[in-house]
């Protein structure tokens, strides 16, 4: 039991590190800064609820994908680390990550029409970017039904929580202040790095296991 809550807690800290609903909540509020609150809404939980079901196909998937185009899971987790580490690097030294954030094109994109900020830049790249599916293929691909339903609903918990940010940002950013956001970004983007550290350190202890398998055969 204990390990299990364990292995829940981690899931959903690496999504919460990466997803960072505390930096992200600055950037929703400017990208529906001239919207009414209704329409707020609306669009948070849009982009929310892409963001849950792109993550849910990929964590779903996942060994579907690896069998198609012949990735292992080692492999994937060695470069999926990478990138959450990239992600957690430009975190830490304050800068916007180039895989995490929108484009210039995503931002002139999302103004033809007020809900399309929920599609993109929000739900993706901001939300379901490349470092949040890496982290829930690699959390539910090859590990059991049981890993898989706690990786879901770790990442279901976690939307639930940005919702709560970002119907409320306007107190929370009054409170913290632009210093608080920017301690708290970089702490998260601390842990995300060491989160990335982690998953390549198991990728590669998993290639091993691999490589020695197969010439025990």
């Amino acid at each position: 039991m204990e390990s299990f809550l364990g292995h829940a807690v981690s899931v959903f800290a690496a999504f919460f590190a990466i997803m960072n609903p505390v930096a992200n909540t600055p950037v929703f509020l400017s990208l529906t800064s001239g919207d009414d609150e209704d329409v707020r809404h609306l669009v948070a939980f849009r982009a929310l609820a892409l963001a849950f079901a792109i993550v849910v196909v990929f964590a779903v998937a996942g060994n579907l994908i690896f069998q198609v185009f012949g990735i292992t899971l080692p492999a994937f987790r060695i470069t999926g680390g990478l990138l959450v580490f990239l992600v957690g690097y430009h975190m830490v030294q304050g800068d916007a990550s180039r895989v995490q954030q929108p484009s210039s094109e995503d931002k002139k994109a999302s103004r033809e029409a007020e809900l399309d900020v929920a599609i993109a830049p929000l739900a993706v790249p901001i939300l379901a970017g490349p470092g949040t599916i890496a982290t829930a293929v690699s959390f539910a691909s090859g590990r059991g039904v049981s890993e898989l339903m706690t990786t879901i609903a770790a990442f279901f918990v976690l939307c639930v929580v940005s919702y709560g940010f970002f119907l409320f940002g306007n107190r929370f950013v009054t409170y913290l202040g632009a210093n608080g956001i920017k301690i708290i970004t970089r702490l998260m983007g601390l842990i995300l790095a060491v989160i990335g550290t982690q998953m390549v350190i198991s990728g590669v202890s998993g290639a091993v296991a691999l490589m020695q398998s197969g010439q025990a055969s």
